[in-house]
């Protein structure tokens, strides 16, 4: 049997929020195995959902440019927020983005595109930079969207300067209708898919393999009430319809409003504008997102200073 650690009990905790001796039987009923743990105690009704442990590294900007038709997300980082505050660092993700945009949001092609007043590449220009600057940096991703009729609408949240901040939104809106509605009813679902982070556009999008692993939870759940195969059956076809609410962005309630459905408020707006409206798509880039950074042990670092370690 797999040893079951303090550090691994500690672990499960931050991410279940679940009491250590709840946290200790889930591992020994699961051969130490983390995620088969976390499933055990939401099907017990101890933990309701996995709590990201640790916190979402790196530092730096995201960034959004676009034109009638065209938006691209960018991000950029760098080891402290201090250098994200710098007006040189903030000129150069300007340009990395204006670079994205004319390269469609396609990250490769913008990473060895030319960076504009030099002889570099945008990758050697960002290389360049932390010589400069006296910080790592490197721009990390970048994202597009694109629409034939319509309007590619962007959000920052968290601004730091003009289009730069801490989370980036593009939503994309096939559609005849007048551009001015367009692009207001594009700020206001940026907005809440900023607030919302929804996993998929649509149902269908939606990993499967997250959608049967939550099935499989539901299921456990509903069959310890001890209700019948049949009643049970009707249970997790509304928790499945909740859970989709609560992660497909044309399921999700409007965070505007608080009761509308998404796909009832792009309804309804293409029904006053005259014309119908798609949301084609959409893009969410947080800063730092799946970066994890190492936590630091101050009170060793003291001691360590402290003894001329």
């Amino acid at each position: 049997m797999a040893q079951i650690t303090a550090a691994l009990v500690k672990e499960l905790r931050e991410k279940t929020g679940a009491g250590m001796m709840d946290c200790k039987k889930a591992l020994a009923e699961n051969d130490a195995n983390l995620e088969a743990a976390i499933d055990w105690l939401r099907q017990k009704g101890i933990a309701k959902a996995a709590k990201k442990a640790g916190r979402v590294a790196a530092e730096g900007l995201v960034a959004v440019a676009a034109n009638d038709t065209t938006a691209v997300a960018v991000e950029v980082n760098s080891e402290t927020d201090f250098v994200a505050r710098n007006e040189q660092f903030q000129e150069m993700v300007k340009v990395i983005a204006d670079v994205a945009l004319a390269n469609g949001g396609d990250f490769d092609a913008s990473n060895n595109a030319n960076y504009p007043g030099t002889e570099n590449t945008v990758e050697a220009q960002v290389k360049d930079a932390v010589g400069t600057i006296g910080e790592n940096m490197t721009f990390r991703r970048s994202a597009g969207l694109t629409v034939e009729n319509g309007v590619v609408a962007s959000y920052i949240h968290n601004v730091v300067v003009e289009n730069q901040g801490k989370i980036a939104v593009l939503v994309a809106l096939e559609s005849k209708a007048d551009t001015t509605v367009l692009a207001a009813l594009g700020k206001q679902l940026a907005m809440h898919v900023a607030a919302a982070a929804p996993a998929a556009l649509t149902v269908d999008e939606l990993d499967q393999e997250a959608v049967e692993r939550e099935r499989t939870v539901l299921i456990e759940q509903a069959r310890e009430s001890g209700k019948p195969d049949n009643i049970i059956e009707k249970m997790i076809e509304g928790r499945m319809r909740k859970y989709y609410q609560e992660v497909v962005l044309l399921e999700q309630t409007f965070v505007i409003d608080g009761e509308t459905q998404i796909k009832k408020v792009i309804e309804n707006a293409g029904k006053e504008a005259g014309e119908e409206i798609k949301l084609a798509g959409y893009v969410r880039m947080v800063l730092g997102e799946g970066i994890e950074k190492e936590e630091e042990d101050f009170a060793a670092e003291v001691a360590a200073v402290a003894s001329g370690n």
